[in-house]
């Protein structure tokens, strides 16, 4: 009798075992979807205001202990931190194509990448990169390339593309004006059909305004 007790004892452990590495299994493998789900994302703006200092943290120090932000804005899910995170989320390169950039937590978490060794390339509008309050020039003392157009038409695109895989488009100027008063969307996708025709605008744009090729005469 004892010995048959014993039999099942170990019969219900190993099917506990078995049960618990099958569940195991199952979360590696939902945890492996989730992760390879291309992002499909929209953010529609304004967006309330929000202190944007622990992710800019994080970025730059990854694992560091948290550091508490003294100014008086939430953190929390907005419009504009999620941004941040899929600007943040580049590895290897970033392409800009903005037309009107002002807003200065922007400009922040794409410093921090160039400083990070991600290669960033910027394209922007010659007449309005000169306005007061525009980033360029400080992305431009950082190191950062810029180049912009040469004719009496905008550059009005309003795009980015991270690490030539994902796609971050619409209405928004990266202005804080557009941010926290605008009515604005913005679609981020992993398609590698719409990006490549995003990439593929960007590259001729990115030639065409070489500065080997202006005209000043």
């Amino acid at each position: 009798a004892g010995r048959a007790v014993r039999a099942v004892r170990a019969m219900r452990a190993a099917r506990g075992v078995a049960l618990a590495a099958a569940a195991a299994a199952v979360a590696l493998a939902v945890a492996a979807w989730r992760r390879a789900r291309p992002v499909r994302e929209v953010l529609f703006f304004p967006s309330r205001p929000c202190c944007i200092e622990a992710l800019l943290a994080e970025a730059a120090e990854p694992g560091a202990p948290a550091r508490p932000c003294p100014c008086p804005l939430p953190s929390g899910d907005t419009a504009l931190s999620r941004l941040v995170r899929r600007l943040l989320s580049a590895r290897r390169s970033l392409d800009l194509c903005i037309f009107s950039f002002s807003c200065p937590q922007l400009a922040r978490a794409v410093q921090l990448l160039h400083r990070r060794g991600v290669r960033v390339r910027l394209v922007t509008d010659s007449q309005y990169m000169g306005l007061h309050g525009s980033q360029i020039g400080r992305l431009r003392h950082a190191g950062i390339q810029v180049r912009h157009d040469q004719h009496s038409g905008y550059m009005h695109h309003k795009f980015a593309i991270v690490d030539r895989r994902m796609l971050i488009t619409g209405s928004l100027n990266w202005t804080t004006q557009a941010i926290q008063s605008n009515r604005e969307n913005v679609l981020v996708v992993e398609d590698a059909e719409y990006v490549k025709a995003f990439q593929d605008e960007f590259e001729r744009i990115w030639e065409e305004y070489n500065p080997a090729n202006y005209s000043f005469f």
